[in-house]
């Protein structure tokens, strides 16, 4: 008769007699590796101590309220393999039930008890170094973890600061100047026609990113983290294949943190071989300034976009499939901003969309469906803006049994882990909004728990900011989402026209609204 297991709670750092506020498992019942038993609770986090030997329980040995620590027995367990080394608890940020809602991750699988070989090994190691990832990396090397960050860029910084928020807004700022020079008639001050010298525009632009991608690499070496530049993705549960300009390297880690971003969205059946039609990332390198463009999508990237080319000289028309730009927000707030564009466009379509694009020899031409869809038009540039895919399938995920859904997201649970032990996402590869502030609050609250801390992100409170003429900006729960729920409430509004520095400027559209 084999003689049980005794299974004891493992290394807890420097937490001593924590009560069990939860037994998750029953006397007869069986348990797979890295299965929770019980979960803890202190002042600071709630933590779930698992186990990595797989058998039966034969008898519980705690009860609800029991304190315990480092090397209290927990159950008599009737294994059905090797005894594997005791499976560290998991800190989880106790006052974390503000999480969007997700998918909970699939049950998680064996793991092997030891790496595999590599070329490089680390604690830690975060794939992806936009905002998530590179914050999420100096805050764990911060609290003592051996990183090594992977970027497939030649510079740190992602998506965002390399073709993606950070160059939007120099060329944002730089259309704001062109509008507040136009504007400075209404003050008794009139300037000359803009001259615009492209190429000139364009060397602002990399300069601010430039600097800031070069911050980042200083940032890396301050604080010892190991920075490699290639695209990875995954070999197994423990290891990843990194191709580098080197040639393949392997690299062997104990956490890894999966924050791959996103990329556009590219619609099917447009001629994406014609340089003329473009994604945000085309736009950004500002080749030229159309005379007429059409951007599909009145989201915030098309926006911004719009307000860029439109200073600049373009005449520009926005399409919109929605019944109003921005998608999502409050019609009252957005209002202000279509009012004031509408004017200065050539043509905003709402509920209509583009069916068919042409590549012809004086531009690319496209028709339109919906309520206020005109006849085809033909335009020297197009912009499609419709949003962005996770990178999800794109990691070779399925190498560690890691699970992606349809879209491309990884299900992760309120601690960002993903359902393979050890494997975490933050950022655009998992649900909630895709913004780069979203990201590092995630990446900073993944560290501290990695840390054995109780780090926390309140999702009620991110903050999101269209940077047009006017901005629009909100946060928490809009108007419509209150009245879905049927929560009670009461909207209060300030009129910036009756505010007196707004008058003194001249940017009376819009209001403060408070619920």
């Amino acid at each position: 008769m084999p003689i049980p297991i005794e299974i004891k709670v493992p290394d807890i750092g420097d937490f001593k007699d924590i009560e069990i506020i939860e037994i998750l498992v029953k006397p007869g019942g069986s348990l797979k590796a890295e299965q929770s038993l019980i979960v803890l609770e202190s002042d600071k986090a709630t933590m779930e101590v698992p186990t990595e030997v797989a058998g039966v329980v034969k008898e519980l040995k705690v009860k609800l309220g029991d304190k315990v620590s480092q090397g209290s027995l927990i159950l008599l367990l009737d294994a059905a393999g090797q005894i594997a080394s005791p499976a560290p608890a998991i800190a989880s940020p106790g006052a974390n039930k503000d999480a969007p809602l997700q998918p909970p991750p699939t049950p998680s699988i064996a793991t092997p008890s030891t790496k595999p070989s590599a070329d490089f090994d680390a604690e830690v190691v975060v794939l992806g170094a936009g905002p998530g990832g590179y914050t999420a990396a100096f805050r764990a090397a911060d609290l003592g973890k051996k990183v090594t960050l992977i970027e497939r860029y030649e510079t740190l910084g992602g998506v965002c600061l390399n073709v993606g928020c950070i160059p939007s807004k120099a060329l944002l700022h730089t259309a704001k100047v062109i509008a507040d020079a136009a504007d400075a008639a209404h003050h008794g001050v009139t300037f000359g026609a803009p001259k615009i010298d492209l190429p000139e525009v364009r060397k602002f632009k990399e300069s601010v990113v430039g600097k800031l991608t070069k911050g980042l690499s200083g940032l890396a070496k301050q604080r010892k983290v190991t920075v490699i530049q290639g695209n990875a993705k995954f070999a197994s549960p423990k290891s990843l294949s990194i191709e580098t300009k080197d040639g393949v390297k392997t690299l062997s880690f104990d956490n890894c943190i999966i924050a791959a971003g996103s990329q556009a969205v590219k619609l099917p059946g447009f001629p994406w071989d014609d340089p003329r039609l473009m994604d945000s990332t085309d736009a950004l390198l500002l080749q030229d300034i159309p005379k007429r463009m059409l951007i599909i999508g009145g989201g915030i990237i098309g926006l911004e976009m719009a307000t860029v080319y439109e200073a600049l000289g373009a005449k520009v028309s926005v399409v919109e499939l929605m019944p109003q730009l921005i998608p999502g927000a409050d019609p009252d707030i957005v209002k202000p901003l279509h009012k004031r564009i509408e004017k200065r466009y050539e043509k905003i379509y709402l509920k209509t969309k583009v069916t068919k694009i042409e590549a012809l020899k004086e531009g690319l031409k496209a028709h339109f469906e919906g309520e206020q869809a005109p006849e085809p038009q033909v335009y020297d540039r197009i912009l499609v803006a419709v949003g962005r895919r996770p990178n999800g399938k794109l990691i070779n995920a399925e190498a560690a049994g890691i699970t992606v859904n349809e879209r491309g997201f990884i299900p992760v649970d309120k601690q960002q882990r993903t359902n393979v032990p050890g494997i975490y996402a933050i950022g655009d590869v998992i649900k909630g909004p895709m913004l780069a502030h979203k990201a590092e609050d995630e990446g900073i609250a993944l560290a501290e728990i990695l840390a054995g801390q109780a780090g926390h992100v309140n999702y009620d409170v991110i903050p999101g900011v269209v940077y047009t003429s006017p901005e629009v900006a909100a946060v928490g729960k809009t108007e419509e989402e209150l009245k879905a729920a049927g929560v009670d409430y009461k909207a209060g509004k300030f009129l910036f026209l009756a505010n007196g520095r707004a008058k003194a400027n001249q940017t009376t559209d819009g209001f403060v609204k408070v619920l």
